[in-house]
């Protein structure tokens, strides 16, 4: 199983589905791994019930920073914003499907440290960064 999971992050990471940049967001932040390089922007556009319309990330990285940004916004588009600020770390981790050392894990989670940054605002994210 192992191997079709270690796959599916290739083909995300060489052919990724929400990469690019939305010009008109409502949401958007980006951050970066300072260890790694990593880097990723999050662009989120919603509608006047706060759900999610269309989300790209973009940025440089590792296969696993970039996979699982690509797969974390496909899950988030057509969902209302109080719903994606729950998804957590375990939801990051199922969807790669990988066991992942310490260092790839801060790999793997940036993408949900600038979703959440992006819509919490930063001036209110220390609290939750502390979950993730």
């Amino acid at each position: 199983m192992d191997d079709f999971y270690r796959e599916l992050i290739v083909d995300r990471y060489k052919n990724p589905q929400n990469k690019g940049e939305l010009e008109n967001s409502n949401f958007s932040y980006e951050d970066e791994n300072p260890l790694c390089g990593d880097h990723i922007r999050i662009d989120l556009i919603t509608n006047d019930q706060n759900i999610i319309t269309d989300a790209k990330f973009s940025g440089h990285g590792c296969a696993i920073s970039q996979a699982s940004a690509d797969l974390l916004l496909e899950i988030v588009i057509g969902k209302p914003l109080e719903e994606v600020k729950s998804i957590s770390k375990e939801t990051i981790l199922e969807l790669l499907g990988i066991e992942l050392g310490p260092v790839r894990l801060k790999c793997a989670l940036l993408s949900l440290k600038v979703l959440k940054a992006g819509i919490y605002g930063v001036g209110d994210l220390d609290h939750e960064l502390k979950e993730i």
